[in-house]
């Protein structure tokens, strides 16, 4: 099901980044994000509020673009 808020993903394991592009444009690296993390957010429902519940609160983050 598409996202209303995540337009795409990525994960790079090499790094343990997990990279979030928006809807509205802004992207954001996750840092120190384990892959399994990745994984339940990839598989998830509602990617917004896996991403809000289990992400944002839990990892350091740069802002890469918006």
């Amino acid at each position: 099901m598409p996202s209303t808020v995540v337009a795409t993903m990525k994960y790079n394991a090499d790094k343990a980044t997990l990279r979030v592009v928006f809807v509205s444009g802004m992207v954001y690296d996750y840092l120190g994000v384990p892959p399994e993390e990745y994984e339940a957010m990839r598989t998830s429902g509602s990617k917004g509020k896996y991403l809000n519940e289990h992400i944002k609160k839990h990892y350091e983050y740069v802002k890469v673009k918006g």
